[in-house]
C-alpha cells in the first residue's frame, strides 16, 4: 500500500509558481558579498535561539547558490557538540539523512537535471532519522504572518513534516530566509503546515 507520506504531491498552483519565480529572481540578483554577509548575520541570529541552545540533534541542510547561507551555522552547531543531520535527496523526492562531520565531508551531487546539491558522505540513516531532531531547519522562499512556508515545490519537506506529524515527533520548525522574504500571506494548501519561527539576518519572528 502506498504510504501517505509518498502521496504528498507537487504543488501546481499557478500563484505559487509565480511567487517562486519572483523570489528566485530577487535572489539571483544578490552578489557573493551580499550572500556572505547575510549568512554571517543569519548564523548569529539563529545561534541565539533557545531551541538551538538546548538541542542535541538538529536536522538542517546545506545552502547552495544564493540561498540564505547555512554552512557557518552548521559549523557552529557542530562545534557546540550538536549532532547535525543533513538531507539526501532520493529518486522519489523523499529525503534520507546523514550526519554532518564538517564541510570536507560534503559531496556535490546533481540529480536528474536539478541544481547541484551538497550532501553528506557516509552512512545513510533512513528517512525516519529526522524524528530524532529537536529542531528542524527548513529551506524556503518565503513565510507569511501565519508561519505558512512557501517552498520550492518539490514536496520533499512536505513529506518530512507529514512524517514528523504521524510519528508524534514535535521538533521546533524554523525556516531561514532573507528579510524581504517575510510577507503578509502566501498561498496555502491542505497539506501545508506552519513553522514555529523564521530567522532572518535582522532578527527572529515566532508564530507560536
Amino acid at each position: 500500500m502506498e504510504s501517505p507520506v509518498s502521496r504528498v504531491r507537487r504543488e501546481p498552483e499557478p500563484d505559487k509558481r509565480m511567487l517562486r519565480r519572483g523570489f528566485l529572481s530577487v535572489r539571483s540578483g544578490l552578489t557573493a558579498d551580499d550572500v556572505r554577509e547575510a549568512a554571517a548575520a543569519l548564523a548569529a541570529r539563529a545561534l541565539e535561539l533557545p531551541e538551538l541552545a538546548h538541542a542535541r540533534t538538529v536536522a538542517a541542510y546545506v545552502s547552495v547558490g544564493s540561498e540564505p547561507g547555512t554552512l557557518a551555522l552548521l559549523d557552529a552547531l557542530r562545534a557546540r557538540g550538536v549532532r547535525v543531520l543533513l538531507p539526501v535527496l532520493m529518486a522519489d523526492n523523499d529525503l534520507d539523512w546523514g550526519a554532518f562531520t564538517g564541510a570536507d565531508s560534503l559531496d556535490p551531487v546533481r540529480r536528474g537535471g536539478k541544481m547541484t546539491l551538497l550532501e553528506p558522505a557516509g552512512e545513510r540513516l533512513g528517512p525516519a532519522a529526522v524524528q530524532d531532531a529537536d529542531v528542524v531547519l527548513l529551506p524556503g522562499l518565503a513565510v507569511d504572518a501565519r508561519g505558512m512556508r512557501l517552498g520550492r515545490g518539490g514536496g520533499s519537506y512536505d513529506r518530512v513534516l507529514v512524517r514528523l506529524e504521524r510519528s508524534g515527533a514535535d521538533p521546533a520548525l524554523v525556516v531561514l530566509l532573507y528579510d524581504t522574504e517575510v510577507v503578509d500571506r502566501v498561498p496555502e494548501e491542505t497539506h501545508d503546515r506552519p513553522v514555529h519561527a523564521v530567522v532572518t539576518p535582522s532578527g527572529v519572528r515566532r508564530f507560536r
